[in-house]
């Protein structure tokens, strides 16, 4: 027991000089806090930053509002112009007072989650985009985005590290759907997959059969731009030495790719990814137009046309707080795809 006692601490020192077991545990402990306290200072800058953009552009908002030409209380007066009436409406809005106080009073209300009253229907602003829109919107890009994954992992998979006709052919098709407007893919495929072929309808089906046409029309071109995003980040990682290294041991393409090309292409497609999928609210007015489908993109057509400016202010604000809520968490999920973003 003694000689036990004796000859594992020499051990300890032969197999690692100056250090004990028990100082190596507590340098890895302190490492694993040191990691753990970047990861939390990481994160709540992000969500900071987040904070900030969003402030910044409530504030450009308000003063793009209010500055802007025009009068909001003429367009609530209709044809009853009299100096009672205005009175009345500028204080019913609160729009006889000042500046400052009205945007102190804008900044308090959007805490709230309230957008204000809509000038045409007399309703929250709230309830309009809040309701069974949102939802419709909200459908649609989940749908257009498992589309845009989907299709561009596979066609990465399948054709990084490959040279031939198919990939070529691959690269044309990506180069056409990702240069073609969107209203004019929807637009052809209503004409040849519904009135021609007769597959899929445009109005009259479940909702599974109607929202897969605008789900394709939205979700390819942006699967052809993060196809070739992720296929030359895949290629470039099987250059890698370690790439080199892994074939040397005996394993498959396959393997290689998904265990080792896909992760290290993650990040630039993951950056695209965010920036594409927090704008496509802009592509849903478009796309709901053609399709006829009752989204944010319609209030937002008729918003615009009607000049009601509580609406286009509450959209304005609502595909901002989307946009930044995507790349924010895109800048989070960073630490898992990277994982020497980790420790500092």
């Amino acid at each position: 027991m003694t000689v036990l006692q004796i000859s594992s601490p020499e051990l300890a020192s032969k197999d690692t000089p100056g250090t004990t077991p028990a100082g190596a545990l507590g340098a890895r402990r302190r490492s694993r806090v040191s990691g753990a306290a970047f990861q939390a200072k990481y994160i709540a800058e992000k969500l900071l930053a987040a904070a900030v953009v969003l402030w910044l552009a409530a504030s450009a908002a308000f003063l793009a509002v209010h500055f802007a030409p025009g009068d909001p209380v003429t367009l609530l007066m209709g044809e009853f112009d009299t100096p009672e009436l205005r009175a009345t409406i500028e204080a019913q809005w609160g729009l006889d007072k000042s500046l400052f106080v009205q945007y102190y009073d804008f900044l308090t209300r959007l805490l709230q989650g309230d957008f204000g009253m809509s000038y045409v229907q007399r309703t929250p602003v709230s309830d309009i985009l809040f309701g069974h829109r949102l939802v419709a919107s909200a459908q649609l890009t989940a749908a257009a985005t498992l589309v845009a994954v989907v299709v561009a992992l596979i066609t990465a998979l399948i054709t990084a590290g490959r040279k031939g006709f198919g990939t070529r052919i691959t690269y044309l098709v990506e180069l056409t759907f990702a240069s073609v407007p969107t209203f004019w893919l929807g637009i052809v495929f209503i004409t040849v997959l519904s009135f021609q072929l007769g597959v899929l309808p445009v109005v009259g089906g479940s909702k599974l059969e109607n929202i897969i046409l605008p789900s394709l029309t939205l979700g390819l071109p942006l699967a052809a731009v993060l196809s070739q995003v992720l296929r030359e980040g895949i290629e470039k990682s099987l250059e890698q030495p370690y790439a080199i290294t892994a074939r040397a041991r005996g394993i498959s393409p396959w393997q290689l790719k998904l265990r080792h090309g896909l992760r290290h292409a993650l990040i630039p497609a993951a950056t695209l990814a965010g920036w594409s999928v927090g704008g496509m609210l802009t592509g849903t007015v478009i796309v709901e137009q053609v399709f006829g489908r009752p989204g944010i993109g319609q209030a937002t057509v008729v918003a615009v046309t009607r000049q009601d400016v509580p609406v286009v202010l509450g959209i304005t604000l609502l595909a901002v707080t989307l946009y930044v809520a995507v790349n924010t968490i895109v800048d989070i999920v960073y630490l898992w795809i990277d994982p020497r973003l980790r420790v500092r």
